[in-house]
């Protein structure tokens, strides 16, 4: 009874169009302070002890990576580097935006930025050579969701502070499903090439290759850097964070001295802004699932499903059901933080394992970010190409169904995740 009143209330609220973090810590306080008889004190010390996670650090500080490599030319030299490798095939260019974004994920860790970055550079040169509008939209829109399957990533990180996943082991287990999924779209994408006789750029010789690889070398030790720090130990996802953010800075103020001293400012003030607001929606749906989890509503969900005989197969499909559906009215990130505490203890119970779980949950949020009408790439990549979302949503078709034929892979097959983890960590 109590969690129907809970859900409504908060689906009530969303439909207001208020924001999701709002909506969520509304939903808590009016719930708490008219149903049951906690005290207020309790509610604000959750909301300290709630972000006092150091895993949480690691958000800005991806986001300030992000956005450095962004506006520093980086993804400029990375897509050259791409168009020397793949270019000459059908559809080069469309392929060098498949393998651009796949790099730019392994150093940004979020989807919006790997489209923008992408995006705002292959688009325009792509309907100069000749490319339909529409084909551009639909590989950049889909491709720049790579950006939270391949580490590091904003999401992985979310998911582990809500159920206490190991954040290496996340980040290791996207590494294959991630270079798969790049593979699959590149794929689709030269497939349609293929079809329809899309322009193919001249082949780059091995020393036009060399000089263009050496270019992007400074954003792509960036990878080396992250991961190899990780695993050997060197230091933890929080801190790679930081010295990503450092690195960002310093190649793309005094190595490529693309950008400028005075434009630094509102680097840092735009990292801030889109920090604060995702640690606020931190805040809230870390209270959100303190509520869910005192009214014991993860725990009869367990009891249900396990009684009702449901076995991990079926299972599994209700949960990719579930957050398709919930990928149509929010974003990853909340999603994650909401359903996450609720659905984990019962995949627990069922004997699935937490990382590939994660992995799951991951690849369903990047289908999310593609379809309408709350796709964050959708808006994001609308903006650039200037095309209505409608029009958008049938570009990426073809994209999206390679997706989800991806994600129903991943579902029944766990090796693919937990085949790289298990081996570097035991």
């Amino acid at each position: 009874m109590n969690a129907a009143i809970i859900f409504v209330l908060l689906f009530g609220l969303m439909l207001t169009g208020m924001p999701i973090s709002i909506s969520l810590g509304l939903t808590v306080l009016t719930f708490l302070f008219t149903m049951t008889d906690v005290p207020i004190q309790s509610v604000a010390l959750k909301l300290f002890t709630g972000i006092e996670k150091f895993e949480i650090m690691a958000i800005p500080f991806f986001i300030l990576a992000g956005n450095f490599l962004t506006h520093g030319g980086v993804a400029r030299r990375m897509i050259n580097f791409a168009t020397s490798m793949v270019g000459h095939w059908h559809g080069g260019l469309a392929l060098a935006g498949v393998m651009a974004c796949a790099l730019f994920a392994a150093v940004s860790g979020s989807s919006p930025a790997t489209v923008v970055a992408i995006g705002s550079i292959i688009l325009p040169a792509m309907v100069r050579q000749g490319f339909p509008k529409k084909f551009g939209a639909g590989v950049i829109t889909t491709s720049g969701a790579l950006g939270i399957l391949i580490p590091p990533s904003i999401v992985m990180v979310m998911y582990s502070v809500s159920t206490n996943t190991s954040v290496g082991k996340l980040f290791m287990a996207g590494v294959v499903p991630g270079l798969m999924l790049a593979l699959l779209l590149g794929l689709t994408t030269w497939y349609l090439a293929r079809k329809h006789n899309y322009p193919r750029l001249p082949k780059a010789s091995w020393a036009e290759r060399g000089a263009a690889f050496r270019k992007s070398g400074w954003g792509l030790f960036l990878i080396v850097i992250v991961m190899g720090g990780i695993y050997s130990g060197a230091f933890t996802p929080t801190e790679a964070a930081a010295m990503a953010a450092v690195y960002a800075f310093i190649i793309a103020v005094f190595v490529y001295k693309d950008m400028s001293l005075k434009q630094v400012p509102k680097v840092l003030l735009d990292s801030a802004s889109m920090s604060a607001m995702l640690l606020y929606i931190i805040t809230n749906a870390v209270l959100f699932s303190f509520l869910v989890t005192s009214e014991n509503i993860p725990q009869a969900m367990a009891a249900m499903i396990t009684d009702s005989g449901l076995g991990p197969i079926t299972f599994l499909l209700v949960v990719n059901v579930l957050l398709l559906l919930a990928g149509n009215v929010m974003e990853p990130s909340s999603i994650v933080l909401i359903m996450a505490p609720i659905l984990f203890p019962v995949a627990m119970k069922l004997g699935i394992d937490p990382v590939h779980f994660g992995i799951l949950i991951v690849v369903n949020m990047e289908v999310g970010m593609c379809h309408p009408p709350v796709g964050l790439n959708l808006y994001v990549a609308s903006g650039i190409t200037k095309m209505g979302i409608t029009e958008l949503t049938i570009a990426v078709m073809p994209w999206l169904l390679t997706m989800l034929a991806f994600l129903a892979l991943i579902t029944y097959v766990p090796q693919i995740s937990l085949w790289l983890p298990n081996l570097v960590f035991d």
